[in-house]
């Protein structure tokens, strides 16, 4: 008799990944496909073909199937990039190329959202959903019928033919008040269609069995049900292994990110932070412009990995910098003009990466203060996911100036975090 596994598909800016887990969450096997890059047609714009993400999808599904023999999917969930807006017909065919998250032409859109919109509202960013699903209206003109989808809720609906259903965690770039949960009425001040915007499911819900279609193209068994995904961040969160209050999450990536699970929303658009409901909880955070692409201007990885090896994490140099790539903080900070601070320069390398990794150190604490200031509480312990993780000398450094146990990640693919929402569903279904 073959034992019950859940899915867990991540769609990515460069890749589609899957991981298979079983039932107590074991890891059976992961799959993963290559997107075509972003298009770039225009300065500033960012686009990719849903098609891509679909065909990278079902090969995913189908090596999985085939790496596990023994067991049979009972769910699958995905998570996609936040922010990445897909206009479809109600039949969801695509009507356009995907609007990724780092497309920002819609600046005049997200000025007119930065008018109307609650002052805690995320869509002041021409990145925004929002922002975006504006554009299209404002230059591309609407078909009547189309469906605003973000990339997971788009392959959720094309695996069990439901679709028209978002989720609460994408929903929340596109304008949904997840505190009320329901499209708020000021909505009702822009120039769109009630019938643009989806249902709005919790995240962890069973949408529907996948079709007979999915069935046939891939293996998996009639009888597996699609669940209600999320964003890429929170899969990420929940592949660590944050469970209680307090437990943190920060990602030492080209940026630098730093969430927390509360009891309580926060929320504050001076400093880019929001939160994401997730089972009960929310998931708080922001990102600083500090992180490790600031390490990349002045070290290659081997570099990092070489000069890290004589470095004392229990001693502090006496360099008070503020690492950033370039002009401008968002968070813990919120400066526009905020000029990096990398000066004095040691002479010994070493010491001038032990000054940079101290640096954002020190911006990940004021992060989590400014959290704490805004009802978080201070965390309890710190996961580490990110390129950065990696770095024994890091991490002990970052725990003396946290003064909390830090650790790497449970789990550092995002696809884990979507596996275990599956699961989840599964169970809630049954």
């Amino acid at each position: 008799m073959k034992q019950p596994c859940f899915i867990g598909i991540d769609l990515g800016t460069s890749g589609c990944r899957g991981i298979c887990i079983d039932d107590v969450g074991r890891l059976l096997a992961s799959a993963s496909r290559p997107l075509p890059p972003s298009r770039h047609p225009q300065d500033g714009w960012s686009e990719q073909h849903p098609g891509d993400w679909w065909s990278a999808t079902l090969e995913v599904l189908q090596e999985l199937q085939v790496r596990t023999p023994n067991h049979q999917a009972q769910a699958l969930s995905a998570d996609g990039t936040s922010g990445t807006l897909v206009l479809t017909n109600r039949q969801g065919q695509p009507l356009g190329p995907g609007l990724m998250y780092d497309d920002r032409r819609a600046t005049a859109e997200a000025e007119l959202l930065t008018r109307l919109a609650p002052d805690q509202a995320v869509l002041h960013s021409p990145s925004s959903s929002l922002a975006k699903l504006l554009w299209l209206h404002q230059h591309e003109g609407l078909v009547p019928g189309a469906l605003a989808l973000h990339q997971s809720e788009w392959i959720s609906g094309q695996l069990c033919d439901t679709g028209g259903v978002g989720d609460e965690n994408n929903c929340l770039k596109l304008g949904y008040d997840p505190v009320q949960q329901c499209w708020p009425t000021w909505l009702n001040e822009l120039p769109l269609p009630h019938s643009l915007f989806p249902g709005v499911l919790a995240v962890g819900m069973p949408l529907g069995r996948i079709s007979p279609e999915i069935t046939a193209a891939t293996g998996l068994p009639s009888q597996c049900q699609v669940i209600t995904g999320t964003t890429d961040s929170t899969a990420a969160a929940l592949a660590a292994g944050l469970e209680q209050p307090g437990d943190a999450l920060t990602s030492l990536g080209s940026t630098l990110v730093c969430k927390i699970l509360v009891d309580q929303p926060l929320q504050s658009a001076q400093y880019g932070i929001y939160s994401h409901r997730i089972f009960g909880r929310w998931l708080a955070g922001g990102a600083s412009n500090s992180g490790g692409a600031v390490l990349r201007q002045h070290f290659s990885d081997p570099e990092i990995r070489e000069l890290s090896r004589n470095l004392n994490p229990e001693r502090s140099l006496c360099l008070e910098y503020y690492p950033l790539p370039g002009p401008g903080e968002r968070f813990p900070i919120n400066d526009p003009g905020m000029p990096p601070r990398l000066h004095p320069v040691p002479k010994d390398k070493a010491r001038f990466l032990q000054g940079i990794l101290e640096g954002i150190g020190r911006i990940e604490v004021l992060a989590y203060r400014k959290l704490e200031s805004l009802g978080a509480g201070y965390p309890v312990r710190v996961s580490t996911s990110g390129g950065g993780a990696t770095n024994a000398y890091w991490e002990k450094l970052r725990q003396r100036l946290l003064k909390r146990p830090v650790r790497i990640a449970a789990h550092p693919q995002p696809a884990y975090g979507a596996a275990s929402v599956a699961r989840r569903g599964a169970y809630r279904e049954g």
